[in-house]
């Protein structure tokens, strides 16, 4: 890490984090450049608790005059970043749960032009898992598995996890003002990131549980994330195998999907004309039914497997610095 060209700045939204923050924001090392803590409207003003308790002059205190929600606090925090050439972009909670003390992991992959965007995954120690609450395992693990299918990103787990870490001309390129601005945001910005084709990684770390109350009530929010994750799917689908590259996985689900519908409601029709008829299925109209399923099944599959092939390896900023060398030599 080259502290005399890369800046590491840090966001910390905050709201309902009066009791915690002090100690986060002194809890970052050197390699941290600027701190800015965002006060999301938040009824402890805490804006204005920082102001008076913290010394430490890395700290900027960003005001929403509307509660905007984690998401909108981030991107408050991001847009002054970039506007103060911050190289990398680190968000870190305020309410504890994150050690400040790891930002330099977060930032390192970046920094070395191995990803774009880094997320924390508490699941890597199975030992560690037992000191987070059970109900927060199940629903991880269902929100994980719906990530995979919405953003594309099939080797990340963990997408609720708030401790990421963004490169700053990547986060130039983000749609902000349709990024959502609640707590889909760490699950929005994966599609997001999809989409630009930027390389994701995630980064093993403990999670801390305290006296702190967490804001994210999973088993309130799983039907709202499932809608999400639906139209986030069939956008990424439509952007990345119809409208910006065509491929054999454009056909494979469209047909395999035709197929088994048209199995399915081909053989539950004839099953239930035998039952009415009081006779035994003919052999030949069960194939007829299971031989579209198994087939389309097959290509739905086959599908799947080249989604996951796609996934993005070459970071995107390091692209668009090879096009900025490319186009200076010529």
């Amino acid at each position: 890490m080259n502290k005399n060209r890369d800046k590491i700045a840090v966001v910390i939204p905050c709201f309902k984090v009066r009791a915690h923050i002090e100690k986060v924001i002194a809890g970052f090392g050197d390699e941290v450049w600027r701190i800015y803590a965002v006060d999301d409207k938040c009824p402890e003003a805490s804006g204005d608790y920082i102001k008076e308790t913290c010394t430490d002059p890395r700290v900027t205190v960003l005001y929403n005059d509307i509660n905007l929600g984690v998401g909108g606090a981030v991107m408050t925090g991001y847009k002054q970043a970039i506007a103060d050439g911050a190289t990398v972009i680190v968000k870190v909670d305020g309410d504890g749960q994150m050690d400040p003390s790891l930002v330099a992991f977060f930032a390192n992959p970046i920094l070395a032009g191995e990803a774009d965007y880094t997320k924390g995954n508490r699941f890597y120690d199975l030992e560690e898992l037992r000191a987070m609450p059970g109900i927060r395992i199940f629903g991880n693990a269902v929100l994980s598995f719906m990530t995979k299918f919405s953003s594309g990103y099939w080797d990340l787990f963990d997408p609720t996890n708030g401790y990421t870490a963004i490169h700053a001309d990547v986060a130039k390129h983000l749609p902000f003002e349709k990024i959502s601005k609640r707590y889909f945001f760490e699950t929005d910005i994966l599609f997001r990131l999809n989409i630009l084709r930027a390389v994701v990684q995630d980064v093993p770390m403990d999670a801390t549980y305290g006296d702190e109350v967490s804001n994210l009530k999973i088993s309130k929010i799983v039907g709202e994330f499932l809608m999400k994750h639906c139209r986030n799917f069939f956008k990424r689908i439509f952007y990345n195998y119809y409208l910006r590259d065509l491929s054999i996985a454009s056909f494979e689900l469209p047909i395999g999907v035709a197929l088994m519908v048209f199995g399915v409601v081909f053989g539950v029709g004839e099953w239930i004309s035998s039952l009415n008829k009081g006779a035994v299925t003919p052999a030949g109209t069960v194939m007829l039914s299971a031989l579209p399923v198994l087939t389309g099944l097959q290509l739905i599959l086959a599908f799947i497997s080249y989604d996951i092939a796609a996934v993005p390896k070459k970071p995107w900023h390091r692209r668009l610095l090879d096009r900025y060398k490319s186009a200076n030599a010529e």
